[in-house]
């Protein structure tokens, strides 16, 4: 089983919590640098079918996969990186590593005074959309916004915006469902109110 694409969950932040404290005290490895390194890690194993199975398959020996990484990583990425990926080997959560990367991502964003925002459209924005975008959110969140535009067919129009958990959904789609629900509401207030009527004459 490769490892699997998701976004942070509560696990990944606790893991991400503790590493990022240790970072902090760690003499010669920043927050920055564990997480440039783990993420250089996550590009290679998304490349390199081996490298992704040793990390995320449960058929592969927990003694033989922590040796393993001992022999590739120990001098090619600093102590802490090698020692919390051992961490993780040993407690059976290698294969969370994206979320908890993930999670890592945002607590360095974070720390900075920067967030990661997701911007959906239905076709490619322009780059004077994308900065339009960019500062009204800026704005409204008081940090520095770094966006990941997205392409979604699915969608009629509009825009959705996702930073972390939250969703800003203004797409047309949104606006019909709105629509609907109000057409709903309203149509069943009337249907009970005509009912009221003829019951009291």
């Amino acid at each position: 089983m490769p490892l699997i694409e998701t976004k942070p969950d509560a696990l990944a932040k606790v893991y991400a919590h503790a590493v990022f404290d240790v970072a902090e005290v760690t003499d010669g490895t920043t927050p920055e640098d564990l997480l440039g390194q783990l993420e250089d890690l996550l590009e290679i194993a998304r490349d390199n079918r081996g490298f992704n199975e040793l990390l995320a398959s449960q058929l592969i020996d927990g003694g033989k996969r922590d040796a393993s990484l001992v022999r590739m990583l120990e001098g090619k990425c600093d102590q802490l990186t090698v020692s919390f990926l051992r961490q993780l080997n040993a407690k059976g959560r290698l294969g969370h590593l994206i979320p908890i990367v993930g999670a890592l991502d945002e607590l360095v964003q974070a720390r900075f005074g920067r967030i990661e925002v997701d911007v959906f459209t239905a076709a490619p924005m322009s780059p004077d959309a994308l900065d339009s975008v960019k500062h009204q959110l800026s704005e409204s969140l008081g940090k520095e916004v770094i966006i990941h535009p997205y392409t979604d067919s699915t969608m009629l129009g509009g825009i959705k915006i996702r930073m972390g958990d939250q969703l800003i959904d203004a797409s047309i789609q949104a606006d019909l469902r709105t629509l609907r629900d109000n057409l709903l509401k309203d149509g069943g207030a009337k249907v009970r109110g005509r009912s009221n009527d003829m019951l009291n004459d």
